[in-house]
C-alpha cells in the first residue's frame, strides 16, 4: 500500500485521476499528450517537500547530464533531493552524482505508449531517506 500516489504526466483520461483521488490523495503533473482539461487540473511542475526531501515531479525532466532544455538551469541551481519525470515510458532510476539528486522515471503504468510492460515505482520516504524502492510490473499491455 501507499500513501499518496504520484503521477508524472500523460494522464490520458481525467477518469484515471479521479478514481486514484478516491482511493488516496494525488500529485500529479500533466503530460504533453494530456488535453486542457488535465492542464486546468494539474500543474507543469509540482515541487514539494515530502517529509524531509524537496521532491520536484514534472512530465519532460530528462536525464542526468542530458536535463531537459527548459529546466536545466533551475535544477543546476537548485536541485531537489528526487526528481521524477515521466515522457519517456521507459523505467529508470538514477543518482545524480553531480546533482546529488536521485532521478525516477516509473515507466508507464496506461495501455496506451510504446511500452511493452507497465510499471510504476513504490518507495518510502522516512524522514530525508528514500528508501526500500519497488519496482511494480503491472503486467503486458494489452
Amino acid at each position: 500500500m501507499a500513501d499518496e500516489v504520484w503521477h508524472a504526466g500523460d494522464i490520458g483520461d481525467l477518469r484515471v485521476t479521479d478514481t486514484i483521488k478516491k482511493i488516496k490523495p494525488l500529485r500529479a503533473v500533466f503530460g504533453n499528450i494530456d488535453n486542457h482539461e488535465a492542464r486546468l487540473e494539474f500543474p507543469l511542475h509540482n515541487r514539494f517537500m515530502c517529509e524531509g526531501v524537496d521532491v520536484w515531479i514534472t512530465h519532460i525532466g530528462g536525464y542526468p547530464d542530458k536535463y531537459n532544455i527548459a529546466i536545466r538551469e533551475e535544477i543546476k541551481k537548485n536541485p531537489p533531493k528526487l526528481f521524477i519525470c515521466g515522457h519517456s515510458h521507459i523505467l529508470k532510476v538514477q543518482f545524480d552524482k553531480k546533482l546529488n539528486l536521485l532521478h525516477m522515471n516509473p515507466g508507464a503504468a496506461g495501455i496506451h505508449g510504446f511500452h511493452q510492460v507497465r510499471t510504476m515505482l513504490r518507495f518510502e520516504i522516512d524522514g530525508d531517506k528514500i528508501q526500500n524502492l519497488e519496482i511494480i510490473e503491472i503486467g503486458k499491455k494489452g
